[in-house]
């Protein structure tokens, strides 16, 4: 009878151990998502007591599963950051639907890592579908806003998690919209709801020897929610003598002590961690802490504030009591508030477009906003009722001096100046919470500055940093569902490369031209690294030369289609191995022509190691006076001369952020859907420098790759804007030379 009622209860078991590695697989996303087996089987024992009973074992097997899923769900997502929790949720529906077997190996894989080989899925998989015989069908599908909730995405599936293999193939910017979908019909819609943190919730499931720890982010502090009911002390030098005097009066007598910036006191987290004897009524409460904090002991917690327009505007409103309103009786006082609470706002949500919205996404916090809001303050003040408000003293100050003493990047500077010049004056706005409160919860990029397809672009990031997270996460043990193990698939892969890389140059034919002999070099480096990997994996001895490190992380990397890190190091950055290895052909093929052919029509930027360095060169080579680049763009290559008597013709750019109308040479809002518009070939020649400019021109930044760092800025070109220059600078617009 006790064997039988152990099999008869083993999915319980199963859906717990399931549950148990997924969250340890969540500390490989983060070192603080730790949690100790004893600390699971206390949840995983509160689930057998709580969940509803039942007379037949079937029924009390599927309560106690439920029970136990949900509750372990929000008991780990409430101690993540907002951007891993859709990662663990997710992977909590696909490891329950593998465990299941509603879906194989070899979809889990496409899902995740988005491979290009249908083969590998089964051909029930699929809904029988033909793009060639119903290709205007499939292309209206592919034009909706929401292609997810077209017909297309309605028909039957094998299972639900064939749409989202589809999206992912066809729509990578709707792949989390239709993985939340996949996500209700798998475990259940609660699991696609946000989980609200509830304080005192929190605390009633904490005792006096299980800490609570808040994992802080920008604008996240609780401090204000809980420290009327603390003792805090924040840690740093010299502070560990007042925290262990206030801990051991709340040990002995009871209270809460709230320990702030934990990270500044490791010796004493270690030192609390050995504290016997307290008062039941102690409680500790910590904020940013290390690993060497009780980690998997405690009960963790995040706050993040909400995402938006609105729910910025509303939470910087709240925080602005009616005193403040009441501060000035000047008619343009609340105007400015809001004019100023808008710009807070703005410059923080402008983050999440990656780099349409900052190249480098700065920490603006309530701080900048409150000095903001003093200055404006003062300088009404000043004004009185009888002056003017200097518009260009409270631009200057705003953008140059509050929120730009931040800024670091030029072109960053740049759209602060142009977004304070757009937003003040202020609107004429009444009553302002009715206002914020009638916006829509989903903002639009236009109400940013930016193009509707700035949002396509930040739901691709989102999607391409979840599935690369998961993919980073999987253990590295398995080999691919066919059976193939890792090792021999990876040697398929490198023997694959080595058949298609370009034969090796001959020293003696090529001549002793800089060119040849750094093609030679090159192509020579660049294809011994695969030769190594290919070596090391069949177990000769010469794998011993590259180092046990370098072969794993080549075995790693390329299993998971990505550059290893040794051949980055001689080369350069690229989102996966196939793009590399097709751009290390192309880049041959340039350096080919130009050492058996002489100088090319065209050059493509792109293919070189050092474009800013290239970009000297011919800035250099057009004239050396007092002079500066000069652009006429041209349709294609075969449209230019054989090679112009004045510079150089540059081909292989994109605009980001615009494109571009070809009748009449000049910028112009991007296509629907289209990210990137390939630019005309570009000659560059010399221009007079100290004449003056033209107006209505743009001063296009130029970046290798689409982070826009100063590792990448290459040069600046200045482009027909076609409308105010102002435009372009809200929507970000700026050339790129790669843009997977």
């Amino acid at each position: 009878m006790i064997n039988k009622a152990q099999a008869e209860y083993r999915p319980v078991a199963t859906r717990g151990s399931i549950l148990y590695f997924l969250i340890t697989e969540m500390s490989m996303v983060n070192v603080m998502y730790q949690t100790s087996l004893s600390q699971f089987l206390r949840v995983f024992d509160l689930s057998l007591e709580r969940s509803d009973k039942s007379r037949k074992t079937k029924q009390r097997i599927k309560n106690i599963i439920n029970y136990l899923t949900y509750e372990v769900f929000r008991y780990t997502v409430r101690g993540l950051y907002e951007e891993h929790k859709f990662i663990f949720t997710v992977l909590l529906a696909l490891k329950i639907d593998l465990q299941r077997e509603a879906i194989n190996h070899d979809e889990f894989q496409v899902f995740v890592k988005g491979e290009s080989r249908p083969v590998s899925v089964t051909a029930g998989g699929f809904v029988s579908v033909s793009v060639s015989k119903n290709g205007k069908r499939w292309k209206a599908w592919f034009d909706l806003d929401a292609p997810e909730e077209g017909p297309v995405a309605q028909v039957s599936y094998h299972h639900s998690v064939n749409p989202v293999l589809l999206h992912r193939s066809c729509c990578p910017d709707r792949t989390l919209c239709q993985a939340v979908k996949y996500v209700g019909e798998s475990v259940g819609g609660k699991f696609a709801e946000p989980v609200i943190l509830n304080l005192r919730s929190t605390w009633q499931e904490s005792d006096p020897r299980t800490p609570l720890i808040c994992f802080l982010s920008m604008g996240s502090d609780p401090t204000d929610q809980i420290e009327f009911e603390c003792n805090a002390i924040s840690m740093g030098q010299g502070q560990e003598v007042h925290a262990r005097k206030l801990l051991q009066t709340s040990m002995t007598q009871g209270g809460w002590v709230l320990l702030q910036n934990c990270h500044l006191g490791l010796d004493f987290m270690e030192e609390l961690l050995e504290t016997l004897h307290v008062s039941p009524s102690f409680m500790v409460v910590k904020l940013n802490p290390l690993v060497f904090c009780p980690l998997q002991s405690s009960i963790k917690f995040t706050n993040d504030p909400p995402q938006g327009i609105r729910a910025g505007l509303k939470r910087t409103f709240t925080g602005i009591s009616q005193e403040q309103l009441e501060v000035s009786d000047l008619p343009l006082w609340k105007p400015l508030l809001y004019s100023v609470a808008f710009l807070h706002t703005a410059v923080q949500e402008r983050r999440k477009f990656g780099a349409l919205g900052w190249n480098i996404p700065y920490e603006f916090n309530s701080a900048d906003f409150s000095a903001s809001v003093e200055f404006v303050k003062r300088h009404l003040e000043d004004c009185g009722p009888g002056k003017d408000v200097s518009w260009v003293t409270l631009r200057y100050m705003l953008a140059e001096v509050q929120y730009g003493g931040r800024v670091t990047d030029d072109y960053d500077k740049r759209l602060l100046q142009c977004f304070a010049q757009v937003r003040l004056p202020p609107p004429a706005v009444e009553d302002y919470l009715e206002y914020i409160q009638s916006l829509p919860p989903v903002d639009s990029p236009q109400a940013l500055g930016l193009h509707p397809n700035a949002d396509i672009t930040y739901q691709t990031n989102t999607s391409a940093l979840v599935f690369d997270t998961i993919t980073n996460i999987q253990p590295k043990e398995s080999g691919g569902g066919s059976g193939e193990t890792r090792e021999s698939a990876v040697y398929s892969m490198a023997e694959d490369m080595l058949r298609k890389l370009p034969r090796d140059y001959v020293p003696h034919k090529v001549g002793g031209l800089d060119c040849c002999v750094f093609a030679h070099k090159s192509s020579t480096q660049l294809k011994c690294t695969p030769c190594i990997c290919v070596v090391g994996l069949s177990g000769h001895s010469q794998a011993e030369e590259d180092g046990s490190s370098n072969l794993q992380d080549a075995l790693d990397n390329i299993f998971d289609a990505r550059v290893p890190n040794l051949w980055k190091k001689i080369s350069w950055e690229s989102s996966t191995l196939g793009f590399w290895f097709t751009e290390l052909l192309e880049r041959n093929q340039q350096l080919h022509s130009w050492v058996f052919k002489g100088r090319p029509q065209s050059f493509w930027m792109t293919g070189f190691f050092n474009p800013q360095g290239e970009s000297t060169a011919f800035q250099t080579a057009v004239h050396r006076l007092s002079t500066q680049p000069g652009l006429t763009p041209a349709p294609r290559v075969s449209d230019c001369c054989p090679c112009p008597q004045v510079g150089v013709y540059v081909h292989g750019l994109y605009l980001d952020g615009a494109g571009w109308d070809k009748s009449k040479s000049c910028l112009v809002e991007s296509s629907p859907k289209v990210l990137f518009t390939p630019m005309p070939v570009i000659h560059i020649f010399a221009v007079n420098s100290t004449a003056p400019a033209a107006p209505g021109l743009y001063v296009c930044p130029v970046y290798k790759k689409p982070q826009r760092t100063d590792l990448n800025y290459i040069t600046a070109v200045t482009l027909p804007s076609g409308q105010s220059p102002d435009q372009w600078v809200l929507r970000g617009v700026a050339l790129l030379c790669d843009i997977k």
